[in-house]
């Protein structure tokens, strides 16, 4: 599946080798060698359609941290998929980098081969998630899975689950972005909202619970040791 790809990496080095390698797969590449660049590229009103974000944590101007929440929250590119690229290996560092929204982490040194398999299942997993929107309706549709948003319902292998609205909101979660890992305290933020307290301990019950309610399909759900849980991306 060709796609334009933005690389964001102020290693020249480094940049020319992802984007050559890109470009050998395929894709089409736009390179950027510092914070500010790809931010104005990324605010500009004339920024053509891309697919995914190649992006170093440690960037002159404007470092990746700030680029990845910038890209979350901004209308436009809040959907596009991002592999964070960098030196920095700590258990503490990863968490951090998925907590300002990326969906996958590599860490340098990488072989080439690994990175070209997380690319190509980011835009896998970007390109399978489907949402209809019919009349009232805002449905989302993942392999055996289907959620109306709209009416909080759930389906496994077309079987209604009957879910609490914590569970609901945590297996809407996933499937928005299966293959993501996401950390108990931003799990602890997307169903946070009502008079209780939500704990990390109170999202592992949530999950068991939720295990034993999709069936065999709980499998699907995977626990990241130090991290948190991810929806398993399926072929």
């Amino acid at each position: 599946m060709s796609a334009h790809v933005l690389v964001i990496e102020d290693e020249k080095d480094i940049n020319d080798i992802i984007t050559i390698n890109l470009e050998a797969k395929g894709h089409k590449t736009t390179a950027f060698y510092d914070g500010p660049s790809a931010l104005n590229f990324l605010q500009s009103s004339t920024t053509p359609a891309f697919d995914l974000v190649v992006l170093d944590r440690m960037l002159p101007g404007a470092n990746g941290l700030e680029i990845c929440k910038f890209i979350r929250l901004y209308q436009k590119t809040k959907n596009h998929p991002v592999l964070m690229v960098t030196a920095l290996s700590r258990p503490e560092d990863i968490v951090e980098g998925l907590e300002a929204g990326a969906d996958d982490y590599v860490t340098k040194p990488f072989d080439l081969n690994i990175l070209n398999a997380r690319i190509s299942a980011l835009l896998r997993r970007s390109k399978n998630i489907s949402k209809e929107n019919t009349g009232a309706n805002n449905i989302l549709n993942y392999k055996d899975f289907k959620i109306d948003l709209d009416q909080c319902k759930a389906w496994g292998n077309d079987n209604l689950l009957e879910l609490t609205l914590s569970e609901f909101k945590l297996l809407a979660t996933f499937l928005k972005s299966p293959g993501k890992v996401h950390t108990r305290a931003s799990l602890v933020a997307e169903i946070q909202g009502g008079p209780v307290f939500v704990t990390d301990r109170t999202i592992d019950t949530h999950i068991f619970g939720l295990r034993k309610k999709l069936g065999d399909l709980g499998q699907l759900i995977e626990t990241i040791r130090g991290v948190g849980y991810r929806v398993a991306s399926i072929e």
